[in-house]
């Protein structure tokens, strides 16, 4: 499929990772209404993303399979960051927490605070994410036409594989949209990989934050107002 053939109007637009950026220029071009289960996590393997998807992500982020890993980022409420109480200019930190399960690690839902275990409020995060699985699942469902979006996908039987996953999920229309990021690119370059409902466009390694990669990725693209609040 070649990538100006995504362009048109969808009723919904999913992020699907490896990282926040789907989500966050979505948003930016106000293409995102929901927040779903992949948007503000590290899902560096497309093969467990397809796992957790076919299994309608049963088992995700249990807490038996949650362990504290490395790292530490910005506690976000949906994208947006969360400042101390007592006021600051720099928003609170949160713990990288990994799923053994899924080998997918929250990195924005679990506030680093003296003395306290991250687990504390683990029930209140878990309700949080029970309820964008189930928003996912019923608005995949019930769309006539999706766009999803993932950064990162090692091989073309990955992508294959993620569409055959998608289309036991969404009985509707649906393409999918890869952005692959290569090093010593200093363009965006489209890719025919010559399968149907599947785009690629390759991009340069350095920033994957640069708005001009995402603008590029998301011109032509408009929502229906299947979904509008």
């Amino acid at each position: 499929m070649k990538f100006e053939e995504i362009k048109g109007s969808y009723d919904l637009m999913v992020g699907l990772g490896s990282w926040c950026g789907p989500a966050l220029h979505l948003r930016r071009h106000n293409l995102r209404r929901f927040s779903f289960p992949l948007d503000w996590v590290i899902s560096n393997s497309l093969p467990d993303v397809s796992r957790l998807l076919k299994n309608r992500f049963q088992g995700f982020m249990e807490l038996k399979n949650m362990k504290w890993t490395e790292g530490y980022a910005h506690l976000l409420d949906d994208g947006n960051a969360i400042f101390p109480p007592e006021g600051g200019t720099e928003p609170v930190n949160a713990h990288f927490i990994e799923d053994t399960y899924s080998n997918i690690i929250s990195v924005h839902d679990f506030p680093v605070i003296p003395n306290q275990d991250w687990k504390v409020l683990y029930p209140s995060y878990k309700e949080k994410l029970n309820q964008r699985i189930n928003r996912f699942l019923e608005k995949v469902e019930n769309s006539s036409s999706i766009l999803f979006i993932r950064w990162g996908v090692t091989n073309l039987n990955e992508a294959i594989e993620l569409k055959s996953v998608l289309s036991e999920m969404a009985p509707g229309k649906f393409n999918i949209l890869i952005l692959n990021a290569v090093s010593g690119l200093q363009e965006v370059m489209p890719i025919d990989w010559g399968i149907d409902g599947i785009a690629s466009i390759q991009v340069p390694l350095d920033n994957p934050n640069d708005n001009n990669i995402w603008d590029y990725a998301f011109q032509g693209l408009t929502l229906t107002d299947r979904w509008s609040k």
